[in-house]
């Protein structure tokens, strides 16, 4: 039996490890093509409860799945082929980690008498992604092992996990099974009473929840001038549950651009930019207790902040353990979903509304915007603002590293109604951002728009092949200032090092990328053409691109000169 039907074996067990994870949450499956991954495909192919995702290029698949699993807040599984197909994954497996995105590759593999004997496509896969998957080896199919050590095996893997998991699947040859269906009743009967059912074999309880602060503790955290913080935040927490917090308490709230708050009209959203006025850090040196929902600070002011102020109480509130300070202080650190944490009977503070002036301050600076970008010349920082003024509650922001990701934390608007916002920052890398947008614009079908710096781009231009697969309204938005600007505001040695060694200035244009792939494109470099592009753009049933063309020290010296500003006042 074992060695007659090793295809309809191995496609077996691939449907059996299939069937287990869509019982597990899964509700996406993204595949590329590959032969040693048959069984997985196939099983894939015939499955009715995933949603499957093709893409030639495993790198830009891995951060396809990373925004099905952000958008979602499910886990998602990657199917791949051996060799450097699964390698491919890593930046997007790393990033997942860091980020506590819930990924499940399935690779392909030979079977170990194939490995490091010269045979094709074949590589030591098992531990290929060291600390950033839970790794899990099959052995290759055999019927000496039960369904249910198999199906066991799966759930102690993948449940209650909130970071990728790798399953290395061992397939031994002959792969496409006949046409002549092999009889596995016998095998499956320990199972029997699993397949009448679609709950896992076995099945784990959620981790329990942790231990929350007392009244007592409560009143005693509040007795004092404090400020809450509002870090990267998923929608899904509800993170609009501190503005009612911070009204409570009547502690200023400050945020983040990654915590769904940074435009709310009653946060204190320039946090980033008051931390550089006199006046405003006085007052803020005067807090003397904080509280910090989530991690992963964009803000290097806000950083140092934190880090330089000697707190009486720190208090950080977030989903999972992880160190997320680089600063180290100490600290209670506590577990829970940040509007669980709000919820809980707090009282007023004895010193509520003790930093009312910064309410001034961040509106002051909304107005010195206005007139130092809004007012001016076209360029980034307008492009950014003028994109955020025109989201709504039913749409997603997804804003790439580097420049973009900065300028919004720094001038984005308040504004009454605004978008999800996803950013890539646990590694914070340039690679994948437009595979991400895809994934999240895939996951929930809202308007979603990507604003992606050139050399990102460039970086995934491939993805191109995703975005046209999208149905609903996705605006690739590349800011194009012919090369990596960013690098016009770090401290670089010399002019000629900045340009020879940094900037990496291109010369391209991106209309025929985007006609390569037969996506709609508009180059912009006036706001006028840029709201009519964008606004037609929102209406229009699937991708299009916006390239914004502006000049390299645009950007840079704009935000010098801003800075100048916000000092004096």
């Amino acid at each position: 039996m074992q060695t007659e039907h090793t295809a309809e074996l191995n496609l077996l067990w691939g449907s059996l490890i299939l069937d287990e994870l869509a019982r597990l949450g899964v509700k996406h499956v993204c595949m590329a093509p590959g032969s040693r991954s048959t069984p997985l495909t196939l099983a894939a192919a015939k499955q009715d409860n995933l949603s499957q995702h093709l893409h030639f290029d495993e790198r830009g698949l891995g951060f396809m799945a990373l925004g099905l699993a952000k958008a979602s807040g499910a886990p998602v599984a990657i199917v791949t082929t051996s060799g450097t197909a699964v390698a491919n994954l890593y930046p997007a497996v790393i990033e997942a980690w860091l980020t506590h995105v819930p990924l499940i590759i399935l690779s392909g593999d030979r079977p170990c008498e194939l490995i490091d004997c010269g045979a094709n496509q074949a590589i030591t896969q098992p531990a290929i992604f060291a600390q950033y998957a839970k790794p899990l080896n099959l052995p290759t199919p055999d019927m000496s092992i039960g369904p249910e050590s198999l199906l066991s095996a799966i759930d102690d893997a993948v449940s209650n996990q909130t970071q990728p998991v790798h399953i290395n699947c061992m397939y031994r040859e002959p792969l496409y099974p006949a046409e002549i269906k092999a009889d596995f009743s016998r095998y499956l009967k320990p199972v029997a009473q699993w397949q009448q059912n679609n709950l896992p074999y076995i099945q784990y309880a959620a981790h329990s929840a942790s231990q929350m602060p007392t009244p007592d503790a409560l009143a005693r955290f509040v007795h004092g001038k404090g400020i809450i913080v509002a870090a990267t935040l998923a929608p899904e927490h509800h993170p609009e549950q501190l503005i009612a917090l911070s009204n409570k308490l009547g502690w200023p709230i400050v945020t983040d651009a990654q915590s769904q708050l940074r435009q709310h009209c009653t946060a204190i959203g320039n946090i980033d930019q008051l931390l550089l006025q006199p006046k405003s850090q006085a007052l803020l040196a005067q807090a003397d207790r904080v509280l910090v929902f989530g991690g992963r600070i964009l803000s290097k002011r806000l950083m140092n902040y934190l880090s330089e102020q000697n707190w009486k109480d720190y208090w950080q509130v977030l989903p999972q353990q992880q160190r997320l300070d680089p600063s180290n202080k100490r600290k209670h650190v506590w577990l829970a979903q940040a509007d669980t944490f709000a919820a809980l009977p707090w009282p007023r503070s004895s010193q509520a509304l003790w930093a009312q002036a910064l309410i001034k301050s961040n509106q002051a600076l909304e107005t010195l915007f206005q007139q130092q970008i809004d007012q001016t010349q076209f360029g980034e920082a307008l492009t950014i603002r003028t994109i955020a003024t025109r989201q709504t509650s039913q749409s997603q922001l997804f804003i790439g590293n580097s420049l973009p990701i900065r300028l919004f934390d720094m001038y984005a608007p308040m504004c009454s109604q605004y978008a999800n916002v996803f950013t890539n920052r646990g590694a914070s890398g340039i690679d994948g951002l437009l595979a991400t947008a895809c994934g999240v614009a895939i996951a929930d079908k809202k308007p979603t728009t990507l604003v992606i710096g050139d050399i990102s781009q460039l970086h995934d231009l491939n993805s191109l092949a995703i975005a046209r697969t999208v149905t609903s309204p996705l605006v690739i938005v590349i800011l194009n200032n012919d090369g990596g600007n960013i690098f016009n505001l770090l401290p670089v040695p010399s002019e000629q090092l900045r340009t020879d060694y940094y900037r990496l200035s291109h010369g391209l244009e991106f209309g025929f990328g985007a006609a390569m792939f037969g996506l709609a494109y508009n180059q912009v470099d006036n706001l006028d053409d840029f709201i009519e592009s964008y606004d037609y753009a929102l209406t229009y049933q699937g991708p299009s691109v916006i390239e914004v063309s502006v000049s390299q020290h645009q950007a840079s010296d704009q935000m010098t000169k801003i800075s100048a500003w916000v000092k004096q006042n």
